[in-house]
């Protein structure tokens, strides 16, 4: 079923205009007539069943009934130490796929690429495209946000505000998100912070422990860092989540 994304102040009128790239997309591309049946989001966490409605240049949604929540019960924030080209757009669209609520790009000691502050809506511009496509194709109701990137120092901040947080971390031993897991079933917010291509520094391992966050070994192997986050996602996913 194809989907499409509205505005939500429409959702209450129950008919949704669509935005003149969403129209290209249903008219040009899919060739959808009146009367097709559609789903919309408003990408704030809710969907319906709708049918299309075209009027001369215009296209509607009738909005139909109500789906049902496909958002994950676990609030789960990826902070991500900027990894180099492209891999933040390939990491963007899995963690939209799989249920992440936020991404966060954090520059780290590590870190070889840099997004200066005023680059954000340029650096990120298509990583964002990216999970708004991948909202749809995966069937979420809501946005995965992907916040402009912050400084090590103001993640020491953000990482208290979560319920629990983890940091992924080559030395750590002992503890996995398993073992975690059996001692704290219930968790419904978590920050989770990956490194970038050189990893955490011992220093920022020091750090993130000071502030509450708790070191999990991902196994024997390296991981690259946009495998760490997708794996790590995952795992977050299937323990308190809803894979």
């Amino acid at each position: 079923m194809h989907r499409f994304r509205i505005a939500p102040e429409d959702a209450p009128l129950g008919r949704a205009r669509l935005s003149e790239e969403e129209k290209q997309h249903a008219l040009k591309v899919l060739r959808l007539a009146s009367g097709d049946p559609v789903e919309a989001t408003d990408g704030c966490g809710r969907a319906w069943e709708g049918v299309m409605d075209i009027h001369g240049e215009d296209a509607f949604i009738l909005l139909g009934a109500p789906k049902p929540s496909t958002e994950a019960p676990v609030r789960l924030t990826v902070f991500m130490g900027i990894p180099k080209g492209e891999k933040l757009e390939l990491i963007a669209q899995k963690l939209t796929e799989l249920g992440c609520a936020r991404l966060v790009p954090v520059r780290m000691e590590r870190s070889v690429a840099k997004i200066a502050p005023g680059e954000a809506d340029k650096k990120l511009s298509r990583a964002r495209r990216i999970s708004a496509e991948a909202i749809k194709q995966c069937g979420r109701q809501a946005e995965m946000e992907i916040a402009d990137p912050i400084d090590f120092g103001i993640l020491k901040k953000e990482l208290p505000l979560c319920g629990r947080s983890f940091f992924m971390w080559e030395k750590a031993s002992g503890d996995r998100l398993a073992d975690f897991f059996e001692r704290e079933p219930l968790l419904n917010d978590i920050g989770c912070v990956i490194g970038p291509e050189g990893g955490i520094s011992d220093k920022e391992a020091e750090a993130l422990c000071a502030c509450g966050a708790l070191p999990v070994t991902m196994g024997p192997r390296i991981l690259r860092a946009e495998t760490a986050a997708i794996a790590a996602c995952a795992q977050i996913m299937t323990l308190w989540g809803d894979m």
